[in-house]
């Protein structure tokens, strides 16, 4: 009886014990931190401001140089 003790810790216990840590987990962090929130919207606006660069070069260059999307 004393050998099956440790075997149902190991095969029962254990393993309920692991999943439930990690269920816990898992509720705990869902969404976004205030402090990632604030980062993804700073990279959004930087990719939108980026963007409108692009456009603008683009732009100057159909201008100035009509030929320079076919050198590339």
């Amino acid at each position: 009886m004393s050998e099956l003790i440790p075997i149902l810790i190991l095969t029962v216990c254990l393993p309920l014990w692991i999943i439930f840590h990690y269920i816990t987990k898992m509720k705990t962090s869902k969404g976004l931190s205030p402090e990632d929130e604030k980062m993804l919207s700073e990279v959004w606006d930087s990719a939108n401001k980026m963007e409108e660069r692009i456009n603008t070069l683009e732009r100057i260059l159909d201008i100035e140089a009509p030929d320079w999307r076919r050198r590339s």
